[in-house]
């Protein structure tokens, strides 16, 4: 049965010219034209647009985009790989937010019960970055977003960074690698500062994982259908 670019666009919830796009770009397979020059689409593009549609959600649209034209150049190889290497990083992401929690949790003791912070010398920005391992222009970029505080000299206006702010610098660090992000970055210091408490701590890493959970039961729904798709067409 012949499908109009509206049809498919309706059943996907998404604009006709959205459909072209898909089009353009390879998502969708080979569309014939009728001796009049319309475009013919049918039940296989509805399945690919909606295969593509499902894959998005976990793998992003520039891997779900590179996985359907793979599909269509006849290269299923290359499509797995493509969702072996999301999943790959997918794990990655999950081994670094249970080291930065790890490290976190040994970390935020320095805030509890009044615990002094451990003095020792100011800073300059390249001393701290080569400490925390993170280039001079991340210190800047996290001083930018008011999450460090440094000092700056008189009359040379450099930065020191005392060590409070080391152990601040230490916190954001750890928390980057785990690759949260300053919304949820910020919380966490406030409440370590003001309160002490690690609430919000245990509140960003609980989200991080979840927020990995919801990725990867996107990812099974969208490989599910990605299945069901290179299975019609075998």
């Amino acid at each position: 049965m012949g499908l109009r670019p509206v049809d498919l666009a309706r059943r996907a919830g998404i604009s006709t010219q959205l459909v072209r796009n898909y089009e353009s770009v390879g998502i969708l397979p080979d569309v014939p034209r009728s001796d009049s020059g319309y475009r013919q689409y049918d039940e296989v593009h509805l399945r690919a647009m909606l295969t593509y549609r499902a894959l998005t959600p976990g793998y992003g649209n520039e891997t779900a985009t590179a996985v359907m034209r793979a599909v269509h150049d006849g290269d299923e190889a290359l499509a797995f790989r493509l969702i072996d290497g999301s999943h790959a990083a997918l794990h990655e992401q999950r081994l670094a937010t249970d080291a930065a929690s790890e490290a976190l949790g040994e970390a935020a003791e320095e805030f509890l019960d009044g615990l002094p912070v451990v003095n020792g010398p100011a800073l300059l920005v390249g001393e701290l970055a080569a400490q925390l391992g993170v280039r001079t222009s991340a210190l800047r970029v996290w001083e930018s977003a008011g999450l460090l505080t440094p000092v700056r000299e008189t009359g040379t206006k450099y930065r020191r960074y005392g060590p409070v702010q080391v152990r601040d610098a230490r916190i954001i660090a750890m928390l980057r690698r785990g690759r949260y992000g300053f919304d949820q970055i910020r919380p966490v210091l406030d409440g370590l500062r003001q309160t002490g408490s690690t609430e919000a701590l245990r509140a960003a890493v609980a989200e991080r994982r979840a927020a990995h959970d919801r990725r990867t039961r996107a990812m099974i729904h969208g490989s599910a259908l990605l299945d069901e798709y290179l299975g019609g067409n075998r």
